[in-house]
């Protein structure tokens, strides 16, 4: 057998769980052929000596929906080793839609997930009405990774009860079979599986709530038997969790009846629900023998803040939004006037905006962020503390420390799975038997948060740089980004390095590891601005067997493609 590659001399952690080794990687025809001490000729070798070698990491949560409509490069998820990412999470998504449903799709992603209105009008191509001519668009595409898509709970919805869907109205049973028909389609179609929202918090750039809040079983149960019908699934939602016993009776019957597995978002204050009591009800489920994960974050989930971002530290005050629109030069300029700035300092913040300082507690829950940012960060750092040890008033001195560095000074601010001030709970649901990694959200909120990083921080954070707390060892960490996250969604060709499986792979310099600082870009349609966060220590990142990434710069390839349903591994070669 001739090769295409050879990865040689790697330490392999082959995302078992199980200790590292050292072999070679042959690779041919997009397959995983030899491991061991590869003999045979490639075209191509990749000296790995010395170096961490992983499959390529899955990402089950994200929200590619409009990008992978545009673009070639998921970035910044590609940048950070992932070689698989689902989108179509949370509900939202753009089909099956009718053209005069465009606008209202684009509100609900806008409101929802932070993506701009003038991005996604002047992006999105609206080369489809169903799922079905989604998916074949999509198949016409190529990426610099695989797309795995669901079907989005919301743009059904509206396309099967239009106006009654919007305003949250029970489904008639003439509207579930249609729902239970297209979710069959969807599968056949090639989706993983189906998401829905039921979090109050989800809200159209309208201040809608979203069309799935209030979906009763009976919808819910005859969407999911629709991908018992096409044999295949996952159902992946969020909830408010009102009433917790309530709404897991709901959820396990929709898994009962459907025999399909559930995955749900959870972190330490998802909602008023303690994370905990929602962990025991998910334990419960699986005990009963239905395939419940709990889908769960490796860091805190937070906002980036700044002149740069969506949002700043004094998005509040009303004369600060007044500058908001100029450009960074301009707007810096403006806000060192000493009169602005005294203005600012002083008029109370907007209503609107209470969340945001609530969030903040006058800099006591506010963090600048360095080169290599500290997602884990103490108190004595805060901008609070800082501004105390330097005897000034903590808004006085953030407002200062925002205009250096040209304006491009960023803060991070986080509650959800911080809320005592460390990883502690984060650890906690990382490790527990019944979850899964997730909730990265790459492709959305681009201007507030760049959590598509995590993937880094899973392995850097969470084995070599974690000062405050237990780590974890690095095979497991390896798994759960790889093995895990492949499974949960029904790719059982990939997450594994072994012969037969999917030539997906990572060669990392474990000692560089780390993400930097995001950074804003305007490469999005129209201009419009996101975060992108660049990574250290990807030495290389392949994906079908090619080349996409070496040493943090991306090639020309472009093997990614839509996946078609789920996966099993190729037949392993003769010897």
């Amino acid at each position: 057998m001739t090769l295409d590659l050879n990865i040689r001399g790697g330490i392999v952690h082959d995302g078992s769980g199980a200790a590292p080794f050292s072999a070679d990687i042959g690779i041919a025809d997009g397959v995983i052929r030899r491991i061991g001490s590869v003999k045979e000729p490639a075209a191509r070798t990749i000296d790995a000596d010395g170096a961490m070698v992983t499959p390529g990491f899955v990402d089950i949560h994200t929200h590619y929906d409009a990008q992978s409509t545009w673009a070639e490069r998921l970035e910044p998820s590609s940048q950070h080793g992932v070689t698989t990412v689902v989108m179509g999470n949370c509900g939202v998504g753009f089909a099956p839609v009718r053209p005069a449903d465009h606008d209202l799709l684009i509100e609900l992603m806008e409101g929802i997930e932070d993506i701009p209105e003038a991005v996604m009008k002047e992006g999105l191509p609206w080369a489809w009405e169903t799922f079905d001519d989604f998916m074949a668009f999509l198949s016409g595409r190529r990426f610099d990774m695989d797309i795995g898509a669901q079907l989005p709970h919301a743009a059904m919805r509206v396309y099967v009860m239009g106006e009654r869907g919007v305003n949250r109205e029970p489904a008639t049973p003439g509207d579930i079979a249609a729902m239970r028909a297209i979710s069959a389609a969807a599968i056949r179609s090639g989706a993983l599986g189906f998401s829905t929202s039921r979090w109050l918090h989800h809200k159209s750039s309208r201040g809608e709530h979203t069309p799935t809040l209030r979906a009763e079983l009976d919808e819910l149960v005859g969407i999911a038997l629709g991908m018992r019908d096409a044999g295949s699934g996952v159902v992946q939602a969020i909830s408010q969790f009102e009433d917790l016993e309530s709404e897991f009776s709901i959820l396990r019957e929709v898994v009962r009846q459907s025999g399909q597995p559930l995955s749900l978002s959870m972190s330490e204050d998802l909602s008023e629900v303690d994370w905990r009591d929602v962990l025991r009800h998910i334990e419960l489920a699986n005990a009963e023998g239905l395939e419940f994960r709990g889908q769960v974050a490796p860091r805190a989930i937070g906002a980036v803040l700044g002149l740069t971002a969506s949002l700043s530290p004094f998005s509040s005050k009303a004369s600060f939004r007044a500058l908001a629109h100029l450009p960074l030069a301009e707007k810096r300029r403006a806000l060192a006037n000493p009169e602005t700035r005294r203005r600012v300092l002083v008029e109370p913040g907007d209503p609107e905006f209470a969340r945001l300082d609530d969030l903040l507690d006058a800099g006591r829950w506010l963090w600048e962020l360095g080169e290599v940012p500290d997602y884990e960060p103490a108190p004595e750092d805060s901008l609070a503390a800082r501004a105390a040890r330097a005897g000034q008033e903590p808004l006085a001195y953030t407002y200062d420390r925002m205009l250096e560095n040209g304006g491009k000074t960023l803060f991070y601010t986080a509650r959800a799975n911080f809320q005592h001030g460390n990883f502690d709970a984060c650890r906690e649901m990382l490790v527990h038997e019944n979850t899964v990694v997730g909730l990265g959200d790459g492709g959305a909120h681009v201007g507030i948060i760049c959590d598509a990083s995590f993937p880094t921080t899973l392995l850097a954070h969470w084995h070599r740089d974690r000062k405050r707390g237990d780590k974890i060892d690095l095979p497991t960490l390896v798994k759960f980004q790889t093995f895990d996250t492949a499974r949960a969604v029904g790719l059982n060709d990939r997450g594994l390095i072994a012969e037969g499986m999917k030539a997906d792979v990572n060669v990392i310099d474990f000692d560089r590891l780390r993400a930097l600082t995001p950074k804003i870009v305007h490469d999005l349609p129209a201009g419009g601005a996101r975060f992108k966060q660049p990574a250290e220590g990807y030495v290389a990142t392949v994906v079908s067997g090619e080349l996409t990434y070496e040493n943090g710069a991306a090639t020309d390839a472009l093997p990614g493609r839509l996946i078609q349903g789920r996966q099993q591994p190729a037949e392993r070669a003769s010897a």
